[in-house]
């Protein structure tokens, strides 16, 4: 390995970022982007057309996305934190005035060619951003109420417009992400507490604004035999699949819960449990190790980056990347009420394998980078 050491102080060459790329990484993405497109191949009942085919194609986009992240300065991720984020927000808001509605939700922006989720970007973008300002306070600037007034709101502009679409688990994932980063800035422990008191204290005011499906949901998680044909039948669906997969599982496009259309959204949010099904616990656990590498890896490159940008972006995009893979195992299991979150790499989605990608990208960066020294205060961002 180069000792980066002695680029502390000059550019790196592309040839040198390109050494530094921690190669091993994007084999195991691939990995666990494989099962998905078997998977995605089981769903269409043999046949790469219309996911398997088209996700491949998505994950190797992707990969040209991450490598070319990876290799540009981080010092320019940090100067184009802001813009990047009032992007995103503006996209967000422009879902609410044109955007078009898809299973039940308006959450995405039909450009012509393609339609994207900005809600997915906006989960990288908000890493950036908070991790940006965060970098130019000291550990104890950051426990000052007046300094909380920003990035509450760079949090809360956000979440609001994605509890409009509706999307309550966009909005749970930004809002953990964004916790963990107030944690790591090194917020004092009390305002966590009263945190926790003030969202104690909201649950009836929430409940009663909730859509129907929205309560339905939360009840169902509560009681999923209420309704067994109805609200409870996704659920139950899928705990009788994952059931019957057993160990081993009943064979590769062998599922019969999967292959007999009683799972709903097997290529989507339900895609772990046809896994399970067909695979079995061995290989559930075989992708739910491979995600543990993935975080153990990313956690790693925080816990090595010198600069306090770069280990707020990396501990954000280990965070966010932790929080898709807990709420959808979690969901598809019956421990926590379904809330649309995909299991990531392996979920059929455009959106969101690119947006996953770039974050990728941005952690190979402070990989590269992690030996340099960021100035804090204002002229670090220009």
């Amino acid at each position: 390995m180069l000792d980066l050491r002695r680029f502390t102080g000059h550019e790196m060459r592309l040839g040198e970022k390109l050494a530094e790329f921690n190669w091993g990484f994007l084999l195991l993405l691939t990995l666990i982007a494989s099962m998905g497109f078997a998977m995605l191949y089981s769903v269409a009942e043999g046949s790469f057309s219309p996911w398997a085919l088209r996700q491949a194609a998505r994950f190797a986009a992707g990969v040209a996305i991450m490598i070319s992240v990876a290799i540009i300065d981080l010092r320019l991720w940090m100067r184009l934190a802001y813009p990047l984020y009032g992007f995103a927000l503006v996209l967000l808001i422009a879902v609410e005035i044109i955007g078009f509605v898809g299973m039940g939700a308006q959450r995405w922006l039909n450009l012509g060619f393609v339609s994207v989720q900005p809600s997915e970007i906006m989960k990288v973008t908000l890493i950036l951003a908070l991790a940006r300002y965060f970098h130019g306070l000291t550990l104890e600037e950051v426990s000052r109420l007046r300094n909380l007034v920003i990035p509450l709101a760079l949090v809360g502009a956000p979440v609001g417009l994605v509890v409009v679409q509706p999307d309550l688990g966009t909005a749970i994932l930004l809002t953990a992400t964004a916790a963990v980063l107030f944690f790591s800035a090194g917020l004092r422990w009390r305002y966590f507490i009263l945190a926790g008191a003030a969202v104690l204290a909201a649950i009836p005011v929430v409940w009663s604004r909730l859509h129907d499906y929205q309560r339905n949901r939360v009840l169902t998680f509560l009681d999923p035999e209420r309704d067994p044909l109805g609200a409870g039948y996704h659920i139950l669906q899928s705990k009788i699949a994952l059931g019957s997969g057993g160990i081993f599982g009943k064979g590769f496009m062998e599922g019969t819960q999967s292959q007999l259309n009683f799972l709903p959204e097997k290529h989507t949010d339900f895609i772990y449990t046809m896994l399970g099904e067909e695979l079995g616990l061995v290989g559930g656990l075989v992708l739910l190790t491979l995600y543990f590498v993935v975080l153990m890896f990313s956690l790693n490159v925080a816990l090595q980056c010198r600069n306090q940008f770069g280990r707020l972006l990396a501990i954000g995009v280990s965070m966010t990347f932790f929080f898709y893979v807990f709420i959808n195992a979690s969901m598809v299991m019956g421990l926590l009420p379904v809330v649309g979150v995909p299991m990531p790499l392996v979920s059929y989605g455009g959106t969101s394998m690119l947006s996953l990608m770039f974050a990728f990208g941005l952690l190979m960066s402070v990989h590269i980078h992690r030996n340099l020294e960021i100035s804090r205060g204002p002229s670090a961002f220009w």
